[in-house]
């Protein structure tokens, strides 16, 4: 019984991401679709002119991971 409704499940979830790829596709066809847009790469010469990640990262209301990736520093 449990390995019937895990596969009832899985093919559930493999039609849901099938159809969520196709309006992905059809968004971005439209020129409805372009992303979130890099806030961090945005910042990037502010965030290279001030001194300490974790700072900046609460300065400029980014991670300290995206710092790091600004930085060079992974």
């Amino acid at each position: 019984m449990f390995n019937m409704l895990g596969a009832i499940a899985q093919f559930e979830r493999e039609v849901m991401l099938e159809r969520q790829r196709e309006g992905v596709a059809k968004a971005k066809a439209e020129g409805k679709y372009k992303g979130r847009a890099p806030t961090a790469r945005a910042k990037a010469p502010e965030v290279r002119r001030l001194r300490r990640p974790t700072e900046i990262g609460k300065r400029l209301k980014i991670s300290r991971a995206s710092v790091y990736r600004v930085l060079g520093m992974s």
